[in-house]
């Protein structure tokens, strides 16, 4: 009789497998990519070539073997990175363990004593004999994911999983534009600096002009002080810009994982600006690039996963066990064939009255992908934006370099020209500091424009999605 209830037992466990098999599905709604209104070229955007800046990789990019090897430097000791990475491999483990409830669970027990009116395996006979007792058994448990629940989890935690590895090319991108900038900016820094020194030795000059001219009683006395004033107001940026070079220095000996301490570089005269024709490539592309917007993506799919998780909740779980081994109360007895212990079962489970929580859970997990909806689509107009700035920041920039070039020029000859006036007293001082003032501050302009328009260039590099492509991840 027993047999035959375990032969049934057995059908309808394999019955109940194959139609989990054959009808079983995850419910919920299935993703499907969001449909973002997007522009067929970038706003200031002069080409709609389908080939972007951003697929070439940063040492293509960037020319400068000083700051590839930087760049180099800060990808593999970067402490922001080494974080961003062991967030992901803590993403992966997460979800291969979200995924393991999928395959039946098997463990083991067992259970050895001796003792007097001791309860083993069940009620404890008073007896007052002493006597032994032995368990050893193999268990196996296994949750049929009939509705999907168990799937649905795994598919959040995957998509978990994948945003945290974008959101590490992300970290990367935005080390490889951070260290990159700020190498730009010491190179400016570095030729404000000289040409500060340069606008401080020349006031000195004039100054010891007039004091030669004042003892000679040809310069007057209000001429002299105006020379001596021009002369600190000068020599009083210097100090601002040493702190600017050493607060920079620090600022990229961090990026590169060291202790604050003075960056080896090359000079600003040996930066060549890119040419003009830097494609952007096709807005559409963008959203497949750019590792933030696709990290928020990634968010969005566990978002709709955790939604269609949530609603099986209110469904009932179906789950199978079964366990063999021995079990004896004697442990001569242990090897003997009535030793023998197995049990196969099945358990169903399911919700009546919740108090309304499994409500609030469904509402609140469909609010949470109504935010992460929001922020995806917010994260490509963000991109948009980024990138359409980038651009007209360069156009201008280049504009305003030019524009530099050629008055520094001018105004070097003025100073020049106003200085020999002076000299043959045929002009006042006046001519002189005013061809002065205008010329050093020009000059400073200049080199802040062209080291601004290298910087727009790594700022658009990074808004089009380039600068993360020296890794990628693997998928779990």
């Amino acid at each position: 009789m027993k047999r035959i209830d375990l032969q049934n037992w057995v059908c309808l466990i394999a019955i109940g497998l194959c139609s989990v098999f054959m009808v079983g599905c995850a419910i919920g709604p299935n993703y499907k990519r969001q449909t973002v209104e997007t522009p067929d070229s970038f706003r200031f955007g002069e080409t709609r070539s389908t080939n972007s800046f951003g697929d070439l990789p940063w040492w293509e990019v960037f020319k400068d073997e000083t700051l590839l090897e930087l760049i180099s430097t800060a990808v593999a000791n970067n402490y922001d990175l080494r974080v961003a990475v062991a967030r992901v491999e803590q993403a992966r483990n997460v979800a291969v363990a979200t995924r393991a409830p999928l395959f039946p669970e098997i463990g083991y027990g067992g259970d050895i004593g001796r003792g007097r009116n001791a309860l083993f395996n069940g009620p404890a006979p008073v007896s007052g004999v002493t006597e032994s007792s032995a368990v050893v058994s193999l268990s196996g448990a296994w949750e049929i994911d009939l509705w999907g629940r168990i799937r649905r989890l795994s598919e959040a935690a995957r998509a978990e999983y994948l945003a945290t590895d974008e959101a590490r090319r992300a970290v990367t991108a935005t080390l490889v534009s951070d260290v990159a900038t700020a190498y730009f900016q010491l190179l400016q820094f570095d030729q404000e600096l000289a040409i500060q020194r340069a606008a401080t030795n020349a006031y000195a000059s004039s100054l010891r002009l007039f004091k030669n001219r004042l003892d000679n009683g040809v310069a007057s006395k209000l001429e002299t002080e105006r020379a001596a004033a021009a002369l600190a107001n000068a020599a009083s940026i210097i100090p601002r810009l040493e702190l600017s070079i050493a607060t920079t220095e620090n600022q990229l000996s961090i990026l590169l994982g060291r202790n604050p301490g003075p960056i080896v570089r090359d000079s600003v005269t040996n930066q060549a600006l890119v040419t003009p024709d830097i494609p952007a490539g096709l807005p559409s592309g963008l959203l497949r690039r750019r590792p933030d917007v696709l990290s928020r993506e990634q968010l969005l799919i566990a978002a709709n996963a955790n939604v269609g998780a949530s609603l099986a909740d209110f469904f009932p779980r179906i789950g199978l066990t079964t366990v063999i081994g021995k079990v004896s109360p004697e442990l001569s007895a242990f090897t003997a064939g009535s030793a023998n212990m197995w049990n196969v079962g099945a358990s169903l489970t399911g919700p009546v009255f919740q108090g309304g929580r499994l409500r609030a859970q469904y509402g609140a997990s469909k609010a949470r992908f109504e935010e992460a909806k929001a922020a995806y689509e917010r994260s490509v107009r963000a991109a948009f934006q980024e990138v359409s700035d980038a651009l007209i920041t360069r156009e201008k920039l280049a504009e305003a370099r030019a524009y530099n070039e050629q008055a520094a020029v001018a105004l070097a000859s003025s100073v020049e020209l106003a200085t020999q006036r002076y000299v043959g007293g045929r002009s006042s001082y006046d001519e002189v500091l005013q061809a002065q003032q205008e010329l050093y501050p020009t000059q400073r302009a200049e080199v802040q424009a062209h080291i601004g328009e290298l910087i727009a260039i790594v700022q658009l590099y990074k808004a089009v999605g380039g600068g993360w492509q020296s890794s990628i991840g693997a998928e779990p």
